[in-house]
């Protein structure tokens, strides 16, 4: 629970930051940055009598996110960049509190401008997730990952398209990715150590392909759409079951200035984390707070 206040408390600052410095932004036809930052707080509960014969047990669950762009556009010139922090945890009756959402999520990219569709980018990313994550059975659990185990970070170099506000498609032929995993125990309790050499920490992919589709929609007055797509392909161990891909999607509906329900979902395919799709989804109810000057999308 520490955890989840202190990332609320730095959310709550964050938001006053930006409110702040958006009173003291430059005019929006002179300036040539769009800012935004985003983030919320989500309680669930429930609890039954001890002669309560429908079954169910008493949990609490509380969880938070922040998300933040900060985009500068002048001439042929763009430098865009996203954070996504998402973190949750959920506490049953007699049972060890759980992780039940964990992101860190961060995107900086610079392109030029080819076209009015059509630009050249670089770009670096990073993935990874705040807390240690467990294994549990009956009698134990089990760390199976933590901060900086496993992280990715994958520089691309490469072509975007992107013929609207609403959705961007980036191709990068060359992006290098590392992995890093700086526990070299952990390996004892994930046999595959996320496709690091047991004894090293990071393992380097030169030769690589990248591709990653976003796509942010208004639906509604009060209901707005993301998705977000990566895939990532080693040539040098190209076949069709060691691609990666990452799949999140995101319903946001706005009950009031305050509130808003979310549904979110993610799906990975990682040969080097399981042979098999992983597969996550959440439904929170919860307050919100926005900040920015990026333009409402129609």
């Amino acid at each position: 629970m520490k955890r989840i206040s202190t990332l609320f408390l730095l959310l709550f600052l964050v938001g006053n930051l930006f409110a702040q410095e958006e009173t003291a932004i430059v005019p929006a036809d002179t300036s040539y940055w769009l800012k935004e930052i985003s983030g919320g707080l989500n309680l669930n509960q429930a609890s039954f009598s001890g002669n309560w014969q429908g079954g169910g047990v008493n949990s609490v669950a509380i969880g938070t996110y922040l998300f933040g762009r900060a985009n500068y556009a002048k001439e042929k010139w763009t430098w865009d960049n996203t954070l996504d922090f998402q973190y949750g945890v959920v506490k049953n009756k007699d049972e060890d509190g759980r992780k039940s959402n964990d992101r860190i999520y961060l995107d900086s990219k610079v392109g030029y401008e080819i076209n009015d569709k059509w630009n050249y980018f670089f770009a670096v990313n990073f993935l990874s997730q705040f807390a240690p994550g467990y294994d549990f059975t009956e009698d134990e659990k089990m760390l199976i990952s933590k901060f900086m185990n496993p992280a990715y970070l994958t520089t691309s170099l490469g072509v975007e398209y992107k013929p609207n506000d609403e959705f961007s498609l980036r191709i990068s032929p060359f992006a290098p990715r590392w992995t890093f995993v700086m526990d070299t125990d952990l390996y004892l309790n994930v046999p595959t150590n996320y496709g690091v050499e047991i004894g090293e920490t990071v393992r380097t992919e030169w030769l690589a392909f990248n591709l990653l589709a976003d796509w942010n929609k208004k639906l509604s007055e009060n209901l707005t759409f993301m998705m977000r797509y990566q895939m990532f392909a080693n040539y040098e161990t190209l076949a069709f079951d060691t691609i990666d891909h990452r799949l999140d999607i995101g319903f946001t509906a706005k009950v009031s200035n305050l509130i808003n329900v979310s549904l979110t979902s993610l799906s990975i395919y990682d040969i080097d984390q399981d042979d098999k799709i992983q597969f996550s989804q959440g439904l929170a109810l919860g307050i919100a707070f926005k900040r920015g000057n990026f333009p409402e999308k129609k």
